[in-house]
């Protein structure tokens, strides 16, 4: 029987549908402030499923070859290869037994979250040409330009939380404060705030962060500046461009962090958008991140986050960050990084409810700091 192109890739997108069970997490003792709502946790019933193909393939057999292919392309590279968006119409809707979902929301759940439920929980990421768009009539359906936005806990356990000694000024006014448990180990920075205003006194475009790069206590590789309003930090990601740790020369012979560091695979994308610093997990193991402006202002202890693939995190919010700063303490407000600091592990979580209490335990992790000039 002659079978056309098209049905081929019908068949090739629902043979590369999100998996309806096991989400395959990594280091999941603890739930300190996990994201809540954990993707792939319930299982259809056949009947569902067998409907839902059906469904699926007579939306997918109405799209353009085109726009078939680009679909394909992002759903069998999960991501790693850059696809243009997938203009469809927004205001389509497709039901599902009792249920009517947009049809954005539905490719959304075949092609990456099966338990997702509304639009309110996703967060379009800002290389999507729909970013920042209200109600147009063509909305981007390519399901890897979106992320599961992340809940947090509130109130926070008591858990897994640090005194928020980073907060204070450091003692000497021209080096980076020591960050936060590793043992008091600190770094000068090659290249970091202070030439942000030579920088622009030459005319050139300020960095709005470096991120330095960390195997346990061992700062591994030059702090990385970055001027883009978002940036890629990976190990191995198809035509990937940004911070590449693979590139990296690494002296530590650990088999755990050797281990961890090939788990970073599409790594995460820091992203500066108009309300805070994005920061969106494309690996397929959880990361954890620890920020002052993800925990209550008047709070003295910090809180680490769990945030699982998929899911993105404002991991620093301007609005909030103001109250970091206090205005009446002239010192305080000189210093261009006290406190605006963000710290991201791969993989292994740090805290009391894991083998690991500090940061400087876990094999790579980030430290990502503002320039708040």
């Amino acid at each position: 029987m002659f079978r056309t192109k098209r049905s081929g890739l019908v068949r090739r997108l629902w043979r590369s549908r999100a998996p309806a069970e096991g989400d395959g997490d990594a280091d999941t003792g603890g739930a300190a402030g996990c994201c809540l709502g954990k993707p792939g946790a319930s299982k259809p019933n056949p009947g569902t499923e067998a409907e839902l193909k059906a469904l699926t393939y007579s939306i997918l057999k109405k799209i353009k070859e085109k726009q078939l292919e680009v679909l394909l392309q992002a759903v069998e590279s999960r991501g790693g290869a850059r696809s243009p968006c997938l203009l469809l119409p927004g205001k389509a809707d497709a039901r599902l037994g009792q249920q009517s979902f947009p049809l954005p929301l539905l490719l959304y759940k075949v092609f990456r979250w099966p338990d997702l439920r509304h639009s309110s929980e996703l967060k379009r990421l800002s290389c999507c040409e729909s970013y920042g768009k209200i109600n147009p009539d063509l909305v981007c359906c390519n399901p890897h330009h979106m992320s599961r936005l992340c809940e947090l806990e509130s109130p926070p356990p008591p858990y897994s939380r640090y005194p928020t000694d980073f907060l204070k000024p450091p003692d000497s006014p021209g080096s980076v404060p020591a960050s936060t448990e590793t043992g008091g180990t600190a770094y000068s920075a090659p290249m970091g705030f202070s030439d942000s205003l030579a920088l622009q006194e030459r005319g050139e475009q300020p960095h709005w962060c470096v991120v330095a790069y960390w195997e346990e206590k061992t700062r591994v590789g030059r702090l990385y500046s970055v001027q883009e309003p978002s940036l890629d930090i990976f190990y191995d990601l198809p035509q990937g461009t940004g911070f590449c740790l693979g590139q990296l020369a690494s002296d530590n012979k650990s088999q755990l962090v050797q281990m961890v560091r090939a788990k970073i695979g599409y790594g995460i994308q820091l992203s500066r958008e108009p309300d805070g610093v994005w920061v969106y997990n494309r690996s397929c193991y959880p990361i954890f991140i620890k920020s002052a402006t993800l925990d209550n202002p008047d709070s003295r202890t910090l809180l680490v986050h769990k945030v699982f693939p998929g899911f993105s995190i404002k991991a620093f919010d301007f609005e909030k960050a103001g109250s970091l700063q206090r205005p009446n303490d002239h010192e305080f407000s000189q210093q261009p990084r006290t406190g605006f600091t963000v710290q991201i592990s791969f993989v292994k979580g740090w805290g009391q409810c894991y083998t690991r209490q500090f940061i400087s335990s876990c094999p790579c992790w980030l430290e990502v700091i503002f320039n708040n000039r």
